[in-house]
């Protein structure tokens, strides 16, 4: 009867256990985790903790993976994407964003597909590619107006207005911007957003009147102007239209009351932009030049935040990459441990059998010599097991220097990167320093009685002091050639037919200038600069399916 009590008891905790490991895993893959997993991401997202973001939404994702819960799968992957945008890794961005794409067309409806478009469009014109943002806005609003969303209609027609705006197309920006006052009647900060729209192409179609009452308007009234950067905005607007209307000192004091809001590094760029052309048309050049070294500042401001948020991106990716691999080394422990837990319950109902045949008394020596044999291989399984865990840890180290190098590698290239910025905004700030020193000694020159004027004359001098020659121009490409090691030796080994202003132009090109900026620098105009690029494309041969740029970045 002891025997038999003993054994009842045995069963029942064995069951217990099981019972206990069987529900710890459904607990762990169930639909509402994976939910919490989504709502734990996206919260850490908005307090800008991405690392921690990017680990429970990606558990989310491959639990919702793996249970073909495509909704959820969505969220998490889509999420991920907005994670990547925000820390400006656009390039990771887009890959969950078309990801979560391809999971809305295939399982999901249009509601879901229109909101990836959406923040595909946004990304694109983030990357300045209005071609490209252009056709996922205009899908995403034909999906709104095909489901009759009415809310979403209005939110992509504005979004396809602005970008208009940015693409120069002012009628077609204008179309859009009005056609979606109605729909957005019911949230009040983005029927704000459509009309400080609306006032900017105004100014774009040259009503500067009209813009500057509207703007006036939307800053005097109740809304709140730190949303999406409203009051920025507005002020921006005032300011311009002031100086194309030539009223110079209001254009000044506007940009001054902005300056006083303590703006972001990029709208003070913008601010300083044109407080530098209202100080030259008033005459002030003083005021005009060290304006024109305030950009420069907020240039190489700007340049240092992105810097600093690349680097914080790296680190995250590092982690993030810490993260799978952890994640990988736990679900094979967690294997090796279900495989160890049903090799023991094989081991407990052998013992069990062994038990009853003893008790039935069958053949001692067979079942001791069975029951050695079974202890043997439990033994061995255990050392395999161990050796496993080894393997593992040793797998794990390998992975963790292979990251590291990885690191300092993506570190090395964006220090380059950084330098490269820095060589730009020199040379361009070189550039427009001297066409505006050019412009004030031009403008001096048509003065009648100059020539009998000792005190302006000897002004024109100093000005034409600060002029810079050639050589500075090849001190910027010994210094070109010191952060960007080797590369002009092997362009020219590679295409020796280029000669000294191919390379030069080739230079700007590798530092990833526009046509625009190139052009100011060499004192062209933008389609000479372009037909000059096409000239040098030729010359080095290259296929019309590759960019200069992309062949460049290769060399």
């Amino acid at each position: 009867m002891k025997k038999q009590k003993k054994c009842t008891g045995s069963k029942a905790a064995f069951l217990a256990l099981l019972c206990f490991f069987l529900c710890t895993s459904a607990i762990g893959n169930t639909i509402e985790h994976c939910d919490a997993l989504i709502k734990k991401g996206i919260d850490a997202m908005w307090d800008k903790q991405h690392v921690k973001s990017l680990e429970f939404l990606t558990e989310a994702r491959n639990l919702a993976e793996k249970n073909r819960w495509y909704k959820q799968q969505f969220l998490a992957t889509n999420n991920i994407g907005a994670n990547y945008y925000t820390i400006l890794e656009y390039g990771e961005a887009l890959h969950y964003y078309l990801e979560s794409y391809n999971i809305a067309v295939k399982e999901l409806g249009p509601k879901y597909e229109m909101v990836v478009l959406n923040n595909i469009a946004i990304l694109y014109s983030k990357e300045k590619n209005y071609a490209k943002a252009q056709e996922y806005f205009k899908k995403a609003y034909d999906i709104a107006r095909e489901n009759k969303d009415g809310t979403k209609i209005g939110l992509y027609a504005m979004n396809l207005g602005n970008l208009a705006n940015e693409m120069g197309n002012v009628k077609e920006a204008r179309v859009y911007i009005l056609e979606s006052f109605p729909y957005l009647k019911s949230d009040p900060q983005m029927l704000v957003l459509a009309q400080v729209g609306l006032a900017d192409n105004d100014l774009l179609q040259g009503n500067t009147r009209q813009a500057r009452e509207k703007a006036m308007n939307l800053y005097k009234s109740d809304v709140n102007l730190n949303f999406n950067d409203i009051g920025t905005s507005l002020m921006l607007i005032i300011m311009k239209a002031y100086l194309k209307e030539g009223n110079y000192p209001k254009a000044i004091e506007s940009g001054h009351k902005l300056l006083g809001t303590k703006p972001n590094a990029d709208n003070r760029k913008k601010v300083f932009e044109v407080l530098s052309d209202a100080y030259t048309k008033n005459g002030n050049y003083t005021e005009a030049l060290r304006y024109k070294d305030s950009i420069v500042s907020a240039i190489e401001e700007l340049e240092e935040t992105k810097n600093k948020i690349l680097l914080n991106s790296n680190e995250a990716k590092f982690r993030i990459q810490e993260y799978k691999n952890e994640l990988a080394i736990n679900e094979e422990k967690r294997s090796s441990e279900r495989n160890l837990f049903y090799f023991i319950i094989g081991g407990i109902i052998a013992v069990a059998a062994i038990i009853v045949l003893i008790i039935r008394n069958i053949s001692v020596k067979l079942r001791q010599k069975k029951l050695i044999a079974e202890q043997n291989e439990k033994v061995i399984a255990l050392e395999l097991e161990k050796e496993k865990h080894e393997n593992l840890l040793l797998e794990k180290q390998i992975r963790e220097k292979e990251t590291q190098a990885l690191l300092e590698q993506e570190q090395l290239k964006n220090e380059i990167e950084s330098r490269n910025r820095k060589l730009s905004a020199k040379a361009l700030y070189l550039s427009g320093r001297n066409e505006l020193i050019e412009e004030v000694i031009s403008s001096l020159s048509q003065i009648p009685d100059l020539a009998g004027d000792r005190s302006l004359s000897g002004h024109i001098k100093t000005l034409k002091g600060h002029l810079k020659t050639d050589h500075e121009w090849d001190s910027f490409i010994t210094h070109f050639e010191e952060v960007n090691h080797g590369f002009l030796n092997r362009l020219k080994v590679m295409h020796p037919s280029l000669n000294a202003n191919d390379i030069r132009f080739i230079s700007y090109i590798y530092m990833n200038l526009s046509t625009k900026e190139i052009s100011s620098m060499l004192n062209i105009t933008p389609e000479a600069a372009r037909k000059r690029k096409e000239r040098v494309a030729s010359k080095m041969e290259l296929p019309e399916d590759v960019s200069l740029y992309d062949y460049l970045s290769n060399v």
